[in-house]
């Protein structure tokens, strides 16, 4: 029977993944370690799934070919932590999972516009230390008057921009390939002007060269003081160091970040005895009333999960078939 390690496996992915072990005939192996402490189980498998945040090592490739292993899938959107070169160099054919469920991240977006627009975090400080006041600067906009810039127009961002339009916001929208069937959904503009007049911004691009620092202290100097930042993209997309100086200074009202540059040292993990203390970018912007953090969840969905599972698993059974997959990055 076939085999297929999946590694870095959440307790919360076992019931998706017996389900698609039922469905596709095969045996699947898991652990709950990285590839790089998993790789004695390569002897006994055929197929391999990684769900990682930092960089597979370089080692891995080389041990992946020298165990007869063809292909490398990894049951999320971003490949950034895959070398590609060294993939090719060792015969791996590189599968991700594009599109798990756009709603899943695009309905999280929404719901954190909400709470900057309401300013909810603040809120919930106040009363964690028994302050019930009202105060002027927290006055909210509702959704209908305000704007909310979109930039990367995507399957998670044009989902996003739907959502909104149907709540009669005004949309704009920043994105290298201006989709001609968001047509009076999304105002497509450049970033400049959508960063201008935005009263949210929201990311939703992928990780690449040319997005890393996509976000910086010019860019937020552009925002209104009022203006908030959503981020369900990823951490380094935005300049870590700029945007907590841009909060300190009133240039921005607030923050929802749910990925951040360092977090694969701190999301999914329990601080409460360090307290951060080797994350110190991390921890500051945790300890800020306007800023909400959330640990890398938009996508964690019934359906987005069961969807990165049977994606993936596909895409590695139509190679050990001998057939194209249908995801493989080019």
């Amino acid at each position: 029977m076939t085999k297929i390690l999946m590694t870095s496996v959440r307790p919360d992915e076992q019931a998706a993944i017996r389900a698609a072990e039922a469905r596709l005939g095969v045996e699947i192996v898991t652990s709950p370690e990285l590839i790089k402490d998993a790789l004695p189980l390569l002897d006994e498998v055929d197929g391999v799934v990684i769900q990682e945040r930092g960089a597979v090592p370089a080692a891995v490739y080389p041990a992946l070919k020298t165990a007869g292993i063809r292909q490398l899938t990894t049951r999320t959107a971003g490949y950034d932590m895959i070398d590609l070169a060294a993939a090719r160099e060792n015969g791996l054919t590189v599968t991700n999972v594009p599109a798990y469920s756009p709603r899943s991240v695009a309905e999280f977006a929404l719901m954190q516009t909400f709470r900057l627009l309401r300013h909810t975090a603040q809120f919930d400080h106040r009363v964690a230390q028994s302050d019930f006041r009202w105060t002027p600067d927290l006055q909210a906009k509702e959704i209908h008057s305000a704007t909310v810039g979109i930039i990367g127009v995507g399957r998670i961002g044009g989902t996003l921009a739907q959502l909104l339009h149907a709540l009669g916001a005004r949309v704009l929208g920043f994105d290298r390939a201006p989709r001609t069937d968001l047509a009076g959904v999304v105002e497509f503009t450049d970033k400049q002007t959508l960063l201008k007049e935005s009263d949210v911004v929201s990311l939703h691009v992928d990780l690449n060269p040319s997005s890393v620092g996509l976000l910086d202290a010019a860019d937020f100097a552009l925002m209104k003081p009022t203006a908030g930042l959503v981020n369900a993209s990823r951490g380094p997309v935005v300049n870590t160091d700029a945007l907590i100086a841009a909060l300190k200074a009133g240039q921005l009202a607030g923050a929802a970040l749910d990925t951040v540059e360092g977090e694969a040292a701190v999301f999914n993990q329990d601080h409460r005895q360090d307290q951060l203390a080797a994350s110190p970018q991390i921890k500051e912007l945790a300890a800020m009333e306007q800023v909400i953090i959330t640990p890398h969840i938009a996508f964690f969905t019934n359906i987005a999960v069961q969807n990165m599972v049977d994606i993936a698993l596909d895409d590695v059974c139509a190679i050990l078939q001998g057939q194209a997959p249908k995801n493989a990055v080019k």
